[in-house]
């Protein structure tokens, strides 16, 4: 996956925004001020940080050595994933959908009803 195609599937999610909070090597995408995706664009290979289930996340983690305990992060709940074509394009989608859905399910009901009903992703 290259970074336009990456940026324009985290724009896609209802509400979100872009920013560069902590400086210029890192893209930050939020839904109703909260970060659901960080990445780091600079890197090569390209690398995003994600928001995952605490189980889920050591699953991903064991099941492709690209998934790894995200660097900076609360290292229990966010992954850094490598987009060196290792892990599946449909598997990273699916990580994306799944840290959106943690953020929005964490926001005040005013501000989820703002972004609109998002996609429940079941595993």
């Amino acid at each position: 996956m290259d970074l336009e195609t990456l940026r324009g599937h985290l724009l896609d999610k209802p509400g979100a925004t872009e920013d560069m909070p902590f400086g210029p090597e890192a893209l930050v995408y939020k839904a109703a001020g909260k970060m659901f995706a960080l990445v780091l664009w600079k890197a090569e290979p390209l690398a995003i940080n994600l928001k995952c289930d605490p189980d889920l996340a050591a699953q991903l983690r064991h099941a492709y050595p690209a998934v790894t305990a995200a660097y900076h992060m609360n290292k229990k709940h966010w992954n850094t994933v490598l987009l060196d074509g290792t892990v599946p394009e449909e598997e990273v989608r699916a990580m994306i959908e799944d840290s959106y859905q943690l953020v929005v399910k964490g926001l005040k009901k005013e501000d989820r009803a703002r972004l609109g009903k998002g996609r429940k992703r079941s595993r």
